[in-house]
């Protein structure tokens, strides 16, 4: 059984990597999508969150050894939010 550090590990390591194939490719399924993530394994992607949490929940109880990522977002990039509308 993994323990919950490596467990966080391997999700977001696959995070890093989904995403990544994401930006590098806009024809990739995961890009503009949420993908829900498991155990270290995608377990569902949609472009709904909704739908993704509650694939989550019914796959794996437990929220810590659960990941969302949101494919084809750049980290990297700050937006500032001048003032509110």
């Amino acid at each position: 059984m993994p323990t919950p550090n490596s467990n966080l590990e391997a999700n977001s390591e696959l995070a890093d990597r989904i995403n990544a194939e994401a930006l590098a490719n806009p024809e990739s399924p995961y890009s503009g999508k949420f993908i829900g993530i498991a155990n270290g394994q995608v377990v569902i992607i949609s472009e709904d969150m909704e739908e993704v949490c509650e694939a989550l929940e019914k796959i794996e109880s437990d929220p810590t050894r659960t990941f969302i990522v949101e494919g084809g977002v750049d980290d990297s990039v700050v937006d500032y939010i001048w003032e509110s509308a």
